[in-house]
């Protein structure tokens, strides 16, 4: 971090020393401490728990010490419990009393960043005082104040209801993006996407007020003509109604989030261009608001795509795979070394792996091995799914080259990507995260809300890969 933050401050005196303990080390740290320690942590029953914290005062009263408990042993220290710490303590400033890696340092400084965030749109008010934390010496703070802002840009939009952040909002917000870091912008609008092959994406979005749009970031660092070229794409589907297949009311009321990948895509790219990322950048976003209306696409509908391919509609509620499959198309022609897309595109996933764990699926198996490991290490995990080639066959349709839906009801989240993967036929390397974007239950750190799942996984990957600048 380039700049003193929110959450992190330079270090000085006066700051409250902070432990992290497990379970197994709490009494080795007691018998060090002193008598009046000793006796506040057992009147307070404090056996380093996961996610309690216990604030130790001096004999004046005033606070000397806190404790945060780890738990059980399992890995290094994480954000998440760096950021359940930092919430459950009072706003004063507090100091790691002992050393950690480097990259557990950084992840102490990035947990306490996130704890921070707070949605204040529609509310009055100001944001609540937070705990400050002294940045350790080994901490990567350009990382942490990039991670940070970008965590925070995704999570404002994708916590934003739709008549606020419809495709109209969403262009707005790429625009700035590609202004600030000196990126080229185009988007087809409306019937532009019909006179240039992206019908499918304009069939989605048409019956909305708001006119469906793909738009296009293009970034080369300084002296990158020749860099290779990765491609991201986000759904963007700003609301999801279902269309003619109309969700139930309690299958809606998150829609909002439908165009969570796009908010990863772009706020990943404003973390690449901001590391100057050794490889041209390509940002595809197609967004759209599956509406209902007289000239809403219908089931049976047979739709032209920019491959070329003919998809029969079985259901107007599987959209996402219909946006995503024309930016695919045009990524995939464009010489591109790596594509990955993020959706939050199946439910299946969900079910399979549950809200906490993005499905990953690619074409390339050491590209979707080094992305899963990336992720581990960053405490971003994804899990890898199989593209199970004998399954194609369920996409198949009567009266066009595939259908969008499959006729078995099994295997959502696998069907979702082999459709996907129809759309991709060039490019050596294309990876699919079907992600939620959603933090469903209250957690410590962690409010009920927008998450950036793989974000910092995919920009962990990708600078391994191509490098960043110096």
């Amino acid at each position: 971090m380039d700049e003193e933050s929110g959450a992190i401050a330079t270090p000085g005196g006066g700051a409250i020393p902070l432990w992290f303990l497990y379970e197994d080390e709490l009494d080795a740290w007691c018998a060090a401490a002193t008598a009046h320690a000793r006796r506040w942590v057992e009147a307070h029953n404090f056996r380093a728990e996961r996610d309690r914290t216990l604030l130790i005062p001096d004999a004046a009263g005033a606070p000397w010490a806190a404790l945060a408990g780890m738990g059980k042993r399992q890995g290094g220290l994480s954000l998440w419990q760096a950021a359940a710490t930092a919430d459950r303590l009072p706003p004063l400033r507090f100091a790691a009393a002992q050393e950690f890696t480097a990259a557990e340092a950084t992840q102490l400084c990035l947990g306490f960043e996130y704890a921070t965030y707070r949605f204040m749109r529609y509310r009055g008010g100001c944001a609540a005082r937070v705990a400050r934390l002294d940045a350790p010496a080994d901490a990567d703070l350009a990382y942490v104040g990039r991670a940070a802002r970008a965590l925070t840009m995704a999570r404002d939009w994708i916590n934003t209801p739709a008549a606020d952040f419809g495709p109209a909002e969403l262009s707005a917000a790429a625009r700035a993006v590609a202004t600030r870091h000196g990126a080229a912008f185009r988007e087809w609008v409306g019937d532009e996407l019909l006179r240039d092959g992206f019908t499918a994406i304009h069939a989605v979005g048409r019956a909305s007020a708001a006119a469906p749009r793909l738009i296009e970031l293009r970034w080369t660092p300084a002296g990158g003509a020749a860099l290779p070229t990765v491609a991201l794409i986000g759904k963007g589907v700003c609301f999801d109604s279902g269309g003619l297949d109309l969700k139930p009311a309690a299958g809606m009321a998150l829609m909002k989030k439908d165009m969570g990948g796009a908010a990863v895509a772009l706020a990943l790219a404003i973390m690449l261009m901001d590391a100057g990322i050794r490889a041209q950048l390509r940002v595809l976003i197609p967004a759209v608001e599956n509406a209902v209306g007289g000239n809403a696409f219908r089931p049976g509908d047979v739709l032209a795509t920019h491959k070329g391919l003919s998809v029969e509609v079985g259901n107007t509620d599987a959209e996402g795979r219909l946006v995503l499959c024309d930016a695919l198309s045009l990524a995939d022609g464009d010489g591109a070394d790596l594509i990955v897309d993020f959706a939050t595109l199946t439910g299946a996933a969900r079910v399979a792996l549950g809200p906490e764990l993005p499905a990953l699926f690619g074409n390339d198996a050491e590209a979707v091995e080094a992305l899963a490991r990336a992720g581990s290490a960053e405490h971003d995990p994804v899990w890898p799914m199989p593209l199970w080639a004998p399954y194609a066959d369920e996409l198949s349709s009567r009266v066009a080259d595939l259908g969008n839906v499959a006729a078995s009801s099994f295997a959502g989240a696998i069907f979702g990507a082999l459709f996907l993967q129809r759309f991709v036929t060039a490019s050596p390397r294309w990876l699919h995260l079907d992600l939620y974007a959603w933090n469903p239950k209250e957690r410590p750190g962690r409010a009920v809300g927008a998450e950036a799942q793989g974000l910092r996984a995919a920009y962990r990957y990708l600078t391994a890969r191509y490098g960043i600048a110096q």
